[in-house]
């Protein structure tokens, strides 16, 4: 008695399965960042420190978290490459600004204590027509605001443009 409903069932599933799959797209159209436009951001935020009298590293990444492009000031230290690359790496991947999520990882044996997350400010993701298609990182400034603001100010330099991206 079990079997026939089973296999009735059964069958039912996989008529219905090609009416969902014909609904699914076989490919996704990804927006990407463009080197240039990489490369414009992280020399705003560059500059915008620089107007403070702050020498900063600076990464900007892609969607996936890889590197774009990394500048680090002249006389800032090394350090604020790596941190810079993990604060654009944890909010492309957050979808969020780094100082939205400072204290939200506080347990011993959270998310928060994955390497190469780092969860202080200065990290924006970076949207275009409502799409992550990046972010960029800020380390170098005596608080995580300046090294947010800095970030912030590399987005504004593209801002018209990720606006009005056709995608």
């Amino acid at each position: 008695m079990r079997k026939p409903s089973l296999i009735a069932a059964s069958c039912a599933a996989l008529l219905a399965f090609p009416a969902i799959a014909a609904d699914v797209p076989v490919i996704v159209k990804i927006p990407r960042l463009t080197v240039e436009a990489s490369g414009k951001i992280a020399h705003a935020a560059m500059d915008a420190c620089r107007k403070q009298g702050i020498q900063i590293g600076v990464t900007v990444v892609d969607r996936s978290g890889d590197a774009m492009a990394v500048l680090r000031d002249t006389l800032a230290p090394r350090i604020t490459l790596e941190i810079s690359r993990q604060k654009a790496f944890t909010a492309v991947n957050f979808n969020a600004a780094t100082s939205s999520m400072e204290n939200r990882f506080s347990q011993p044996f959270s998310v928060g204590k994955v390497d190469g997350l780092v969860f202080s400010a200065g990290g924006i993701p970076i949207e275009a027509a409502g799409n992550i298609i990046g972010a960029v990182g800020i380390s170098g400034a005596a608080t995580g605001e300046q090294d947010e603001a800095c970030a912030r100010a590399g987005i504004q330099a593209v801002q018209f443009e990720l606006e009005t991206a056709n995608l």
